[in-house]
């Protein structure tokens, strides 16, 4: 089970990154944080947390997106 702000982190990709994913300052402004460099940053530990995981894919650095929109 995943901790409310990775669900929250999730619903986001799944709600639309248009297939081509999302940076961690994107993720950041649709999760409605103030876009200051430890909130952007918070959110990209965050993400790079779900890709170790196997809940997120970076198919490029920097880039999310959900593992099942990178074709693996």
């Amino acid at each position: 089970m995943l901790a409310p702000e990775y669900r929250r982190l999730l619903a986001v990709l799944e709600a639309g990154s248009g297939g081509e994913g999302l940076r961690a300052k994107d993720l950041a402004a649709r999760l409605s944080l103030k876009l200051v460099p430890a909130k952007v940053e918070g959110v990209r530990v965050k993400a790079k947390r779900l890709v170790a995981r196997g809940w997120l894919a970076e198919d490029r650095p920097g880039l999310f997106l959900l593992r099942c929109l990178a074709g693996e």
